[in-house]
């Protein structure tokens, strides 16, 4: 009963991994359209809705699966729960990617951004394709030490972040109210899809070792 119960959680994991390798994927042709203002790419990310929901399907099925037939006790069922709690983190983290293409669909045949931030948002970016491929990593690999590096990156995120405020506040601003917030939102997009996979990661570190990352720090 533990080996089948250890390969079930495996098969979950592993599609959750799938469900990260998407996200981060339309991530990554969600902000080449939104840099290029390439409407085929967004189509691209758009097209993909019903392939993470087929995924989040096959994860939610997994994880009944796992209650239904292995009469999980206290330890088995926080991997369960965990997986559960997975799913949605990175649902959300494949929405968050096809708003920042709505965006660049909506604003065609311009650009959406200003010449002056695309650089914070190139970097962004890169910064959630690296967020969602250590997630996927580290569901695959139960290491709770790798889990925690996500924090590591969503800082890097954060700062970007704080640093778009900055411009947008700056007197020198000329590209207008509708330039603006679509500049906060989309900075809002990126950092909510980091947030997530720093979620996924806490709940990985729960996953292995019954412990919040807090506890897991103070012991290791």
């Amino acid at each position: 009963m533990r080996t089948a119960y250890h390969e079930q959680l495996d098969a979950l994991n592993t599609i959750l991994g799938e469900m990260c390798e998407l996200a981060g994927s339309s991530m990554a042709r969600a902000t080449q359209a939104l840099l290029q203002a390439d409407l085929s790419v967004a189509e691209e990310v758009l097209s993909e809705t019903e392939k993470m929901n087929q995924l989040s399907a096959r994860a939610e099925e997994q994880a009944f699966a796992l209650l239904a037939l292995q009469a999980p006790v206290a330890g088995d069922l926080r991997g369960i729960v965990s997986g559960f709690q997975i799913v949605a983190d990175v649902d959300r983290m494949g929405a968050l990617a096809l708003h920042v293409a709505k965006v660049a669909r909506r604003r065609h045949p311009a650009k959406a951004l200003p010449e002056e931030v695309n650089g914070y948002f190139a970097e962004m970016g890169r910064l959630a394709v690296q967020l969602a491929t250590t997630a996927r990593e580290v569901l695959n690999s139960q290491n709770p030490q790798d889990a925690l590096r996500l924090q590591e990156d969503d800082d890097a995120m954060d700062d970007l972040h704080r640093h778009l405020f900055t411009v947008l506040m700056d007197r020198e601003w000329s590209h207008g109210v509708a330039a603006a917030v679509d500049v906060t939102l989309l900075g809002r997009y990126y950092e909510r899809f980091a947030d997530h996979a720093v979620l996924i990661g806490r709940r990985v570190v729960f996953q292995a070792t019954g412990q919040t990352p807090e506890q897991f720090q103070e012991v290791s």
